[in-house]
């Protein structure tokens, strides 16, 4: 549930929702964004499987595993960087 604050007035938004919903909007996309990524981690680990011991898959699995891993750090510092500029 939101937290409108005092941008309702009369039981209607006003433009000062503006920032409530997009803080909203920008964290269900880093939610969804972290999910992907935990997928891709699932899917390097089938791949590391799958690979019988070739190196060349191998080396796409670790690369898979390794971008996928630096997006969810991404992931995880832009949820960090916008949630703490709310504490006030």
């Amino acid at each position: 549930m939101l937290n409108w604050g005092n941008c309702v007035e009369n039981g209607v938004p006003t433009l000062n929702c503006l920032p409530v919903v997009f803080n909203s909007v920008v964290t269900w996309a880093l939610i969804f964004a972290a999910i992907v990524a935990v997928v891709f981690i699932i899917f390097a680990g089938v791949k590391f499987i799958r690979s019988g011991g070739q190196p060349k898959l191998i080396e796409d699995a670790r690369n898979t595993l390794t971008y996928a891993i630096i997006g969810l750090i991404i992931i995880f510092l832009s949820f960090a960087i916008i949630n703490g500029s709310n504490l006030h």
